[in-house]
């Protein structure tokens, strides 16, 4: 396969493969800038009769030369790369896929609440299953343990533990412990990732590489108070690669494509966020979420410094059980606007299991569907925010960190009624503080913008800026701990003809401030009662100029964090007030 560099790539395919649709993107130059071109969208072949994800991409990319005009096979059904005189082929491929089960893992640390809750933060960058984890706290005997082990019949055992320079026995202790459950495993070994104290690689090479496949990465906890994640993140990506390339028949020739670069989803999702943050490069972080019908991705990147965490929510074999698990039952039924048993709302879950890629028909049906997002969102940031480095608020649940945009992707946000549902749908389950901008990848372009970035950095930048992603709005939140109804914040708009317009705002509204999408204006925030709008501390007042969104700028002063009334009757009145703020009936 041909390889060109950054400089003269001119087009780029980037496929993806899920559980249920194939996707083939199309990226070229128009205009003398990187543009979206189309995408084609087939049937994921995986299973039979096809049983072969390499036809479904051909079907797909077949649908965009239908679109397109542009022609990327060859008589033979064969790539054509690079592209050609009279137009046909491409330069550059880049993969992704989030296909299959989740990988079966065991987590095993030194000590519990520090290294093991490393090897946890990092077996979840991908799509993983975690299905016990091990470590000196552990009060099982050893036979337990390795029994334990077996049992797990793992795909993967990520192993963390040992600061540099520190202790060592325990971890080889451990590590002894793992390769005699490995020797004793039936059938195929596991891959292990081991993520410790690096004075010990050639022990462990000695250990574990007779019985598994061996990959050593950076010690993810060098000290008690340091994690660093990244490097030993890029080859859980590649353990996962690994693995699906021996369960689907088709992805060789694609990783071939790709030049063997393909990427976990999650992985290309992962990176377009860590890639805006160096670009924004201010004092906020860049969060993204991708709410997938099988699954939901938290990035959370500080200039450069990652959070991964990838939820197979629906996946897993106890996906609805572990989403109730917090709050149970009342975590979906109390974002509900109207009355509706739960006997209802548990049917349409577990029948949303047995069909995932349902469509919601009635009022119901939809009510809680949108519910149900809410909550998905909610229980994978609380899986997501132990490993950011900051957050605000009071005791208990705490507040998002500032971010400066947030971008949210997936079907399960995009195919919403309208932008306001999914606009609304990410305030209550994000529950951002500060000013920040939401925009929506409204053609699920992320994740293969990451997978293309280190390929054509120039590509991504001006994809992102060519309107190909949508500004929902601006969405300003003040952070404060007064009475309903107290002024906490004060706002002159200042729009670019010279007008101007004076807001005062009050604890638990909820409003919305025309302004058309592609108009600018300036903002002067004066906070009042020590109100935090993220100007540098509390009290502090600013001036932002924003640009407009589809829902222009939104005013969220209901509370951090947000309280709903446990009164049914009060609770849905405020539901319904909410929607109609939005222009929602």
């Amino acid at each position: 396969m041909m390889t060109t560099s950054s400089l003269n790539t001119e087009s780029l395919l980037a496929i993806d493969i899920g559980d249920d649709l194939t996707r083939a993107i199309l990226y070229d130059v128009a205009g003398g800038l990187y543009r979206f071109i189309s995408a084609g969208i087939s049937a994921t072949t995986s299973f039979t009769p096809d049983s072969d994800v390499g036809e479904g991409v051909r079907k797909a990319i077949k649908q965009l030369r239908e679109l397109t005009g542009r022609n990327l096979l060859d008589s033979d059904g064969n790539l054509i790369i690079p592209s050609q005189e009279d137009g046909s082929g491409v330069d550059q491929v880049a993969v992704t896929i989030s296909i299959g089960l989740p990988l079966r893992a065991v987590a095993v640390g030194q000590i519990e609440n520090i290294s093991l809750e490393s090897a946890c933060r990092l077996a979840v960058t991908t799509y993983t299953e975690i299905i016990d984890t091990i470590s000196l706290d552990d009060q099982r005997k050893q036979e337990a343990k390795i029994d334990a082990i077996i049992r797990a019949q793992p795909d993967v055992i990520v192993i963390a533990g040992g600061l540099e320079e520190g202790a060592w026995k325990s971890v080889v202790n451990l590590l002894e412990m793992v390769g005699l459950a490995c020797y004793l495993l039936p059938g195929k070994r596991p891959e292990v990732l081991y993520a410790g104290n690096q004075a010990l690689h050639d022990e462990i090479k000695a250990l574990l590489d007779p019985y598994v496949s061996l990959q050593l990465a950076p010690n993810v906890r060098p000290t008690l108070d340091d994690e660093f994640i990244g490097t030993a993140q890029e080859q859980m990506a590649d353990i996962f690669r690994k693995i699906k390339l021996s369960e689907f028949s088709g992805l060789q020739e694609l990783d071939e494509w790709a030049g063997e670069k393909l990427l976990p989803t999650a992985t290309g999702f992962g990176r377009i966020i860590n890639f805006l943050s160096k670009v924004y490069n201010g004092n906020k972080g860049v969060l993204g979420i991708d709410v997938g019908v099988s699954t939901n991705t938290i990035a959370a990147a500080f200039r450069g410094d990652m959070v991964l965490s990838v939820y197979p929510w629906m996946k897993r074999w106890d996906g609805i059980k572990d989403l109730l698990a917090d709050k149970g039952m009342w975590g979906i039924m109390r974002w509900l606007p109207f009355e509706i048993t739960e006997d209802s709302v548990r049917d349409y879950l577990y029948n949303r299991i047995i069909y995932p890629n349902s469509i919601a028909v009635t009022r119901e049906e939809m009510a809680v569907e949108l519910a149900l997002v809410r909550q998905i969102i909610r229980h994978a940031l609380s899986e997501a925010r132990p490993g950011m480095p900051m957050a605000l608020g009071k005791s208990g649940e705490k507040n998002l960190p500032w971010f400066e945009p947030i971008v949210a992707s997936g079907k399960l946000i995009v195919d919403m009624p309208t932008y306001a549902h999914s606009l609304l749908t990410i305030l209550d389950a994000l529950q951002p503080s500060g000013v920040t901008t939401i925009v929506l990848d409204q053609n699920n372009l992320t994740a293969s913008l990451g997978a293309s970035a280190t390929v054509n950095p120039l590509m991504v930048v001006q994809v992102i800026e060519s309107g190909a992603y949508l500004n929902l709005g601006t969405v300003i939140s003040p952070v404060v701990d007064v009475r309903r109804g107290t002024p906490i914040l004060r706002i002159r708009m200042t729009y670019e003809a010279g007008d101007e317009v004076n807001v005062e705002v009050k604890q638990g509204d909820l409003e919305i401030l025309p302004l058309a999408p592609g108009k600018s204006v300036r903002l002067y925030l004066q906070p009042l009662h020590l109100a935090d709008i993220g100007m540098g501390g509390p009290g502090r007042a600013g001036t932002v100029r924003v640009m407009g969104g589809v829902m222009g700028i939104v005013v969220d002063a209901r509370g951090r964090p947000l309280q709903l009334p446990e009164d049914g009757g009060r609770r849905r009145e405020m539901l319904v007030k909410w929607l109609k703020t939005f222009g929602i009936e």
